[in-house]
């Protein structure tokens, strides 16, 4: 059984990337897992880096 998906939260403006819907808009498909976001990727709300977003769904 695959791993749920998971939602991160830009700790900056509180947007929310769901590895469920992806980013289409950056060309993260849909189920594009966190791990998989390049490093380089920006909040599509504030230009935040990667590294400003806090995960927010656990097991």
């Amino acid at each position: 059984m695959a791993d749920a998906f998971r939602r991160y939260r830009c700790q900056n403006c509180s947007h929310v990337y769901d590895e469920a819907l992806g980013d289409l808009e950056s060309g993260l498909a849909p189920g594009t897992r966190w791990e998989d976001v390049p490093d380089d990727w920006i909040c599509p709300e504030c230009g935040s880096e990667k590294r400003d977003y806090m995960l927010i769904d656990w097991e």
